[in-house]
C-alpha cells in the first residue's frame, strides 16, 4: 500500500511514525515533509498547499490513500480533489 501524508510539521510526523509501525509495512510519501521526517518517509518537493501538483503525484505514482494534516490544504479542497481523481 503507498500513502502520501500532506504536509511537514510535528503532526505529520506523529502520523509517519504510528504508520510505521503497521504490519504491513506501506510505502510512505510526504509532500513536502522535512529532514526529521526524511528519515522515515520519502519526501516529496511539493508544496502542501500545491493542490494540482499533490493530485497529478497520487495519480502517477499509484498512491491508495491520502491524509492531509495541514488546515490550508483542506481549505484548498485538497480532500476533494484526491478523491475525485
Amino acid at each position: 500500500m503507498k500513502i502520501l501524508v500532506i504536509g511537514g510539521g510535528g503532526r505529520e510526523h506523529a502520523i509517519v511514525r504510528k504508520l510505521n509501525e503497521s504490519p504491513r509495512r506501506p510505502e510512505i510519501y510526504v509532500a513536502p515533509g522535512n529532514g526529521g521526517i526524511a528519515r522515515e518517509a520519502h519526501c516529496v518537493p511539493i508544496a502542501a498547499t500545491d493542490i494540482d501538483a499533490l493530485v497529478a503525484y497520487a495519480v502517477e505514482h499509484a498512491i491508495d490513500y491520502a491524509v492531509v494534516g495541514p488546515d490550508d490544504p483542506l481549505v484548498l479542497g485538497a480532500v476533494d480533489a484526491l478523491a475525485e481523481a
